[in-house]
């Protein structure tokens, strides 16, 4: 283990353009978990699967539910930026980072410092009325009762996240893809990349070293340069 991560260090210091795509794992350090994860309490309190609760048709049909959902298992507005996220930040100031593309909901990559981050899911932190399209943040949301309202309105406000069913947005796929074509180096970590349409977006990448860091294997080991299962936090910690 230890070799690896020098020569992750290694590989880092010899590239210039690296860009970081990431999922769950970068952010479970931070205290919030995979809502893949399913505890033994989830049957007791939910019906219905996660990625069903999670989709447009049911947040339509059942907007209650999802809401009672959504703020139980998806907010975690105190969580802190980790190891990780600092990291990448810092490879960013230093110029050798040139952007992050997360499946992240959760703004912590902003929160440590990053700038150029293209958030494939979506942001808690953004969210809009349907109706008259007035902006809310986190905080509007949490201390709403039930389903949140607008204030202005009295329209359903919906989070900027995209839901099963949902297609991304058109300008930040294509942001992601043209920063991960330019890369020289690309870094998949704390994601299993079982999500699409976001994980087949690193088939656009055609430089020179795919590093893959993730606790359990996934399906892009074989055509890595470097495949770590650790912890990020470990990995980066290295740096």
């Amino acid at each position: 283990m230890d070799n690896q991560i020098k020569l992750f260090c290694d590989m880092i210091q010899t590239h210039n353009r690296i860009v970081f795509f990431g999922g769950a794992g970068v952010s479970t350090e931070s205290g919030i978990p995979d809502f893949r994860s399913v505890d033994g309490l989830y049957h007791q309190e939910y019906d219905y699967p996660p990625e069903t609760i999670l989709s447009h048709s049911f947040y339509i049909r059942h907007t209650a539910e999802f809401y009672r959902f959504y703020h139980n298992k998806m907010i975690y507005a105190d969580a802190a930026p980790n190891t990780t996220h600092l990291a990448l930040a810092k490879l960013e100031k230093d110029g050798k980072l040139s952007a992050v593309i997360t499946q992240n909901i959760d703004g912590l990559h902003q929160a440590a410092g990053s700038q150029n981050v293209f958030e494939l899911h979506g942001s808690v932190h953004r969210n809009f009325c349907e109706k008259c399209h007035a902006f809310y943040d986190l905080s509007y949301i949490r201390n709403a009762q039930g389903v949140p309202l607008c204030n202005k309105c009295g329209g359903t406000i919906k989070p900027d996240v995209v839901l099963y069913e949902e297609g991304l947005d058109d300008t930040v796929v294509e942001g992601a893809i043209s920063h991960i074509r330019n890369a020289d180096c690309l870094i998949i970590g704390g994601t299993s990349l079982a999500v699409y349409p976001a994980a087949g977006l690193i088939d656009y990448f055609r430089g020179d070293k795919l590093i893959v860091i993730n606790k359990t294997p996934s399906p892009r080991d074989s055509r890595a340069d470097l495949v770590i299962h650790a912890s990020l936090g470990e990995v980066f910690g290295a740096l």
